[in-house]
């Protein structure tokens, strides 16, 4: 199936590390940069007042967030001067960038329909290093705006990573050929499917030759496929329900609407996270290999996978070298350490997540505290090299669990 381009949202991005004076509002309150060519090639020649424009701010791991819509002018300070120039990009002060501080990078993408995007993050984290890849950047931003335009080799196809990045940022990709995605839940009308029920519709959709050649595309693909599958048909869903409106007899339900939003992004989260477990499991069928899911361990803990069985680790003579726990998360935020205190026979612990460009702060400390990160291969390239040698494959781990130490 065809995919869309970073090209189709973005026509370019600048990006700075962020100075004290330019962000610490006990140092300056002047809400502007002084322009640059870099700055100029992104935002053209002419005066360009109230871009509308979304701010966004993410901590280091994605943890929190912060949005709000504003605008920023782009403007020459000396227009009517015969000779000189002295371009000023400003922005309105709000919540998002009050948060902002020195040495944080500061990313501005413009939209193909001339709207502003910003992101504010800490540089070296997760959505830092996501946005890096995403938009093709290879150097860590310096003090001054560095101009990065999509197109080319940096027009990177919307696949499961680039997909992943983009709806952190509240964007939804479009899917271009809908139609035949339409044709696969006809079935179902405006009722969503039990979840394993729509899982099994994925893998049935792609096909399971690729579950022992190729198990990391097999998986990638199930899960991009469910997920596009799942977001066609909420689009549907919430478009009912929105048409049928939130309140009657002239009485908004503000509280209704509020109601349904919350229940459509719990939706998701559970959802994401119980596809990638029926995945899983689908691929360990496949192969032949003996597990136990869900199986209950110490103070209630239930580790997603258990290898061989739960018999065999509630059996105190079955060496615990030969016991192997995996877990499954599809974004990780701060969540992986939840993975730590599951089964305690097991001292190195495996956890499967499809989480793009994690921060090397977070996976030196995973590795310090003898936890093993499990991503599709095909993620493996949104990481730096130093990662990329740690990391390790679905493939890998399947012919770890085929035999364990």
């Amino acid at each position: 199936m065809r995919r869309g381009h970073l090209s189709e949202y973005f026509s370019g991005v600048v990006v700075k590390r962020l100075s004290a004076v330019e962000s610490d509002p006990n140092v300056s309150n002047q809400h502007e940069f002084n322009g640059s060519a870099d700055l100029r090639r992104l935002l053209g020649d002419a005066d360009r007042k109230n871009i509308p424009t979304r701010f966004l701010w993410v901590d280091g791991e994605q943890a929190s967030s912060d949005a709000i819509d504003g605008t920023i002018s782009w403007y020459d300070a000396r227009r009517k001067h015969p000779t000189r120039r002295e371009y000023r990009l400003y922005y309105q002060g709000n919540a998002v960038t009050r948060l902002m501080r020195s040495d944080d990078s500061f990313f501005l993408a413009m939209t193909q329909d001339g709207e502003g995007l910003v992101v504010i993050t800490p540089s070296g984290g997760t959505m830092f290093n996501q946005l890096l890849w995403l938009f093709g950047i290879d150097d860590n931003p310096q003090f001054n705006f560095a101009y990065s335009p999509v197109e080319g080799n940096r027009d990177a196809e919307l696949d499961y990573a680039a997909r992943t990045v983009l709806e952190a940022l509240g964007i939804e990709p479009e899917e271009p050929e809908a139609y035949l995605l339409d044709r696969l839940i006809a079935p179902f009308g405006l009722q969503m499917p039990k979840p394993e029920e729509l899982s099994k519709l994925a893998r049935a959709s792609i096909g399971m030759d690729a579950a022992i050649d190729d198990p990391d595309n097999a998986l990638l693909r199930w899960m991009d496929r469910e997920t596009q599958l799942f977001r066609r048909i909420e689009r549907r869903i919430v478009a009912d329900r929105i048409a049928s409106g939130f309140g009657s007899q002239g009485q908004e339900d503000v509280d209704g609407f509020i109601s349904f939003s919350l229940s459509v992004q719990n939706r998701r989260k559970s959802r994401a996270g119980l596809a990638l477990e029926s995945h899983i499991e689908a691929l360990l069928k496949a192969n032949s290999i003996a597990y136990t899911r869900g199986a209950i361990t110490e103070n209630g803990n239930r580790p997603d996978f258990l290898f061989p069985s739960r018999e065999a680790y509630q059996d105190t003579s079955f060496p615990d070298g030969r016991l192997i726990m995996l877990g499954a998360k599809s974004t990780l935020k701060e969540r992986w350490r939840q993975v730590l205190s599951e089964a305690a026979r097991i001292k190195r612990k495996h956890l499967l997540t499809l989480e793009p460009g994690i921060s090397e702060a977070q996976t030196t400390e995973m590795e310090a505290k003898s936890l093993q990160l499990v991503l599709p291969r095909d993620l493996h390239r949104t990481y730096k090299p130093a990662q990329q040698a740690w990391l390790l494959g679905v493939d890998d781990f399947l012919g770890l669990v085929r035999s364990p130490a």
